[in-house]
Order: C-alpha cells, then structure tokens, then sequence
C-alpha cells in the first residue's frame, strides 16, 4: 500500500519546452547558445553561493585544539 507521503513529489520545470520542429539549423544554434549562457549564469551563481558557504563555515569553526 502507498501513502501519499511515500509518493515522489514532481519537479518543477522551470523551463518551457520550446517546440523545436519548426527551427532552422541557424535558429537551433542560437537557442543552444542561450541555453549555454543561462547553464554559465546558474554555475557562476553556484561558485558564488559556495564561496559564500565556505566563508561562513569558516568563520563559524570552532578552534581545534592543536
């Protein structure tokens, strides 16, 4: 028996699948280079985001004892 708590809950997409049928060559290269552009833009967010983390870690670790 599954509970409702046991099913996986959906991912939201955050992207909205573009319809790629009617794209030339030329058009599907550029749309590749935008999505390329947004990955770069979310990983510079990630280094940003773990530098920060690091950071903070950091200056929150107790003092070994040494």
């Amino acid at each position: 028996m599954i509970f409702d708590d046991e099913t996986p809950k959906p991912v939201p997409t955050r992207l909205i699948k573009l319809n790629l049928e009617p794209l030339g060559i030329a058009e599907l290269r550029l749309y590749i280079d935008e999505l390329r552009a947004e990955i770069a833009r979310a990983e510079a967010d990630i280094t940003k985001k773990g530098l920060s983390r690091n950071a903070a870690e950091a200056f929150f670790r107790k003092p070994s004892g040494n």
